[in-house]
């Protein structure tokens, strides 16, 4: 029985988030990729509420590293102006290089502490 990379991806996704969950006190900060754009949402999973969100559409950004670094800093003012300061990063089952790191570098370098 083959798999697709698409199943692949959702099982490596399902295996992160039963161990990464996002509270009221250090919400979840989650990556999704297309094509087209970067999407960042911080995610209250008690409340099931996205309390900050974000995309290179709003950051005027392209779905580059450059972009995800516009993006990475976008998401930490806004996250600042809703007074968080502590995330947990769940990077959605997406390898942790290139896009995915320099985005969570620069929402680092924004104040937010991982």
């Amino acid at each position: 029985m083959t798999h697709s990379k698409l199943q692949h991806r959702l099982s490596r996704k399902r295996r992160i988030r039963s161990r990464v969950r996002g509270s009221a006190l250090r919400p979840r900060l989650t990556v999704y990729r297309s094509l087209r754009q970067v999407t960042v949402q911080v995610i209250d999973d008690d409340a099931g509420k996205t309390l900050v969100a974000a995309s290179t559409r709003e950051a005027k950004a392209k779905p580059t590293v450059e972009g995800a670094k516009k993006l990475g800093t976008l998401i930490a003012k806004k996250a600042k102006d809703a007074k968080i300061t502590a995330i947990v990063f769940d990077r959605n089952a997406y390898a942790y290089h290139g896009i995915v790191q320099s985005l969570a570098d620069a929402a680092r370098e924004g104040g937010l502490k991982f």
